[in-house]
């Protein structure tokens, strides 16, 4: 459905975006990740062919963005981080304005319109100005014209800004319920809310992909794919000091939120690594009792940051781009493959 070959976007000196490639198939939620600057933003506007790119390609539904713009862009629905809106349009007027600019067929359009407004919950507001609208009625019309002409691709960019927690909800599901027939890339800064919904998480920063995965599998690019949780009785140089030497562990991660003796922290070790029973003898022999220990994973957070802090810890820089490097050789062998099966296609054709 989306495929992106070696992107570069250069700003003169700037290199916003770096030789990214990526596939994405149709029904999958794709969550867009990575620090501000990182070339989000950049990315998402050459996918909708707002800017153009310095060197690469990228095919929507088989349409090339730059050689088929027009075809390619029946193809998207955009929902950028301020929405588009006409502020002197009530949102019946705005959204029979977006249907007309995508064609939709006008027996078709007022039987879209109505439902893509109950889909969005924005009904009961359809004749009202959209100036006097709450940032959060704002947001949801501002979706609805994403989702006008129901496109193949949907591009949501920080779509939960200004929502109360009820609406959050709301839109989570009702982008579920969109990747049953659409393609969706959601960018946002709730990274919770990302691990819930999305299908695929790709992660850059300063215009590289770092890692592409599962948010099952992104702990294992950095080696903490298992952890436990614990709450031990004792100081927490005590307890850091017991844990450090044992063998396995990748990671230890300390709560700010310890009080009354009691030290909560993650230990994570690598998948081969069962490291329950020396963390029990390491504890007890520097007489800190275990009050409680269970599996865990390392959060999403913890693994953003992990991947896209500053060059100050080399260990993380070299790893991330390790990673880069096997992201970017494991997609040109994708496309050299993808390649010859389409060749020897064509010779049998003929």
């Amino acid at each position: 459905m989306i495929e992106v070959k070696h992107l570069v976007k250069k700003y003169g000196e700037h290199l916003a975006v770096d030789d990214l490639s990526f596939t994405l198939e149709k029904g999958q939620i794709l969550g867009f990740l990575g620090p501000n600057g990182a070339g989000k933003s950049t990315t998402m506007n050459i996918l909708t062919g707002y800017i153009s790119a310095t060197e690469g390609t990228v095919s929507i539904n088989g349409h090339d963005i730059f050689d088929e713009p027009e075809e390619a862009k029946k193809c998207i629905g955009y929902l950028p981080e301020l929405p588009p809106l006409y502020q002197d349009m009530t949102v019946r007027e705005y959204l029979n304005f977006v249907a007309d600019i995508k064609f939709v067929k006008r027996n078709e359009k007022r039987k879209m319109i109505d439902r893509i407004m109950r889909m969005t919950k924005i009904t009961d507001v359809s004749e009202r100005l959209i100036k006097q609208l709450s940032k959060g009625y704002k947001q949801r019309v501002g979706l609805a014209q994403a989702i006008v002409g129901f496109p193949e691709v949907i591009i949501l960019d920080e779509p939960t800004v200004g929502l109360d927690p009820m609406q959050i909800i709301e839109i989570r599901d009702l982008i579920k319920e969109l990747s049953k027939s659409h393609t969706i890339i959601l960018s946002s800064h709730i990274l919770s809310e990302v691990s819930a919904i999305c299908d695929k998480i790709m992660i850059i920063n300063k215009g590289r992909l770092v890692v592409s995965d599962s948010p099952d599998n992104l702990s294992q690019h950095i080696g903490g794919s298992k952890g436990l949780h614990l709450e031990v009785k004792g100081e927490t140089e005590t307890v850091k000091k017991a844990l450090e030497g044992i063998e396995g562990i990748t990671k230890l991660e300390f709560e700010k939120n310890s009080k009354g003796g009691i030290v909560k922290l993650s230990a994570y070790s690598t998948e081969e690594s069962d490291i329950r029973e020396a963390v029990f003898y390491a504890l007890s022999d520097a007489r800190c009792p275990i009050y409680d220990m269970h599996s865990t994973k390392m959060s999403l957070e913890s693994i953003f940051l992990e991947l896209t802090q500053d060059n100050k810890n080399s260990n993380t820089t070299k790893n991330s781009n390790r990673l880069f490097r096997k992201n970017k050789q494991k997609n040109e062998e994708v496309y050299a493959a993808g390649a010859n099966n389409q060749e020897s296609e064509h010779k049998e054709e003929n």
